[in-house]
C-alpha cells in the first residue's frame, strides 16, 4: 500500500514540475497562439496553433518575464524586419493581434488601386491563381468566409485572387483579394518613429493599420507593443474543436511562416 501511495506521489510532483517548467518556458520564450480570423489567410488560416517567440525582439512590459522589464523600453532582441508575422497589443483595446509588418519607422504607406506602395513606390505583385476554400462556417466562432465569385451558397467552392508580393530587400509572401474595398484606396500615412504599419494578407478582410483607431482600427502600433514574431505554424485543425480529429490539417503540422 505504501509504494502504490509513493507512486501516486511520485506522479503528482512530476506532474507539477512539469507545469511549473512549461509555465516558465512559456513565460520566457514563447507564447501560445490561435488563430482566430481570416485576416491573415493564406498565410495563416483559422483554427492555426502557433508559439511566438517572444525574444525576437526583446522584452517589453506585455512579453517581460514576471514584469521585471522597463515600462518604457525593451532589453536584448533585434529589430523588427520588414516582412515579419508579429503578434501585437492594440494600442487602444489591449487585445492580441497577429499580422505583418509593412512599415517601418519613416516610411511612407499608401495602397492604390489594391496595390501597396512604398515610400512613393508600387511593391510587385504577381497573380498566381486562385485560393479556393469550401464555403462553410469556419473555427470556434463559425466564421463564413468572403469571396472574389460571390455569393456562393452553402458547400461551394469560394474563390479568391492569389498573388505575390515582394517587398524592399526581396522577402515575398502571398495576399489575397476579394475585390474593390474601403482600404483599397488610401491616403498616405507617414510612420512615426517608435512606430510601425500592421497589414493583413487578406487584404479585403483585416482591420489593420490602414484603418483609424476611433473606427477600432489598429493605426500605428509603438515598439513596447510588440509581443513576438510567429515563425512557425505547429499545429492546425479546421473544426470547431482540437478534438474533432477528422478536421485536422496534417499538411500544416510545423509549417514555416514565410
Amino acid at each position: 500500500m505504501s509504494d502504490a501511495k509513493d507512486g501516486i506521489v511520485e506522479t503528482i510532483k512530476t506532474v507539477v514540475y512539469a507545469l511549473l517548467i512549461a509555465g516558465v518556458f512559456r513565460t520566457l520564450f514563447f507564447q501560445p497562439f490561435w488563430i482566430p480570423s481570416g485576416s491573415m489567410k493564406d498565410t495563416l488560416l483559422i483554427g492555426d496553433f502557433l508559439f511566438v517567440n517572444k525574444m525576437a525582439y526583446g522584452y517589453s512590459q506585455y512579453s517581460c518575464p514576471f514584469g521585471m522589464c522597463p515600462i518604457d523600453g525593451r532589453i536584448l532582441g533585434s529589430e523588427p524586419e520588414r516582412g515579419d508575422v508579429v503578434v501585437f497589443r492594440h494600442p487602444v483595446n489591449g487585445q492580441d493581434f497577429i499580422k505583418r509588418l509593412i512599415g517601418l519607422p519613416g516610411d511612407r504607406v499608401q495602397v492604390k488601386n489594391g496595390i501597396l506602395h512604398l515610400n512613393g513606390e508600387a511593391v510587385p505583385t504577381e497573380p498566381v491563381g486562385m485560393f479556393v476554400e469550401p464555403m462553410e462556417p469556419q473555427g470556434p466562432q463559425q466564421l463564413l468566409p468572403r469571396c472574389f465569385n460571390g455569393p456562393v451558397g452553402a458547400g461551394g467552392s469560394c474563390e479568391k485572387e492569389k498573388f505575390v508580393e515582394t517587398l524592399p530587400g526581396g522577402r515575398t509572401h502571398s495576399i489575397l483579394n476579394v475585390g474593390n474595398g474601403p482600404t483599397d484606396n488610401t491616403p498616405v500615412y507617414s510612420v512615426p518613429e517608435g512606430h510601425y504599419f500592421f497589414m493583413g494578407d487578406n487584404r479585403d478582410n483585416s482591420t489593420d493599420s490602414r484603418v483609424n483607431q476611433l473606427a477600432r482600427g489598429v493605426g500605428f502600433v509603438p515598439y513596447e507593443n510588440l509581443i513576438g514574431r510567429a515563425d512557425r505554424i505547429m499545429f492546425s485543425s479546421a473544426g470547431r474543436s482540437l478534438f474533432y480529429v477528422w478536421t485536422w490539417r496534417p499538411d500544416r503540422l510545423f509549417k514555416r511562416i514565410d
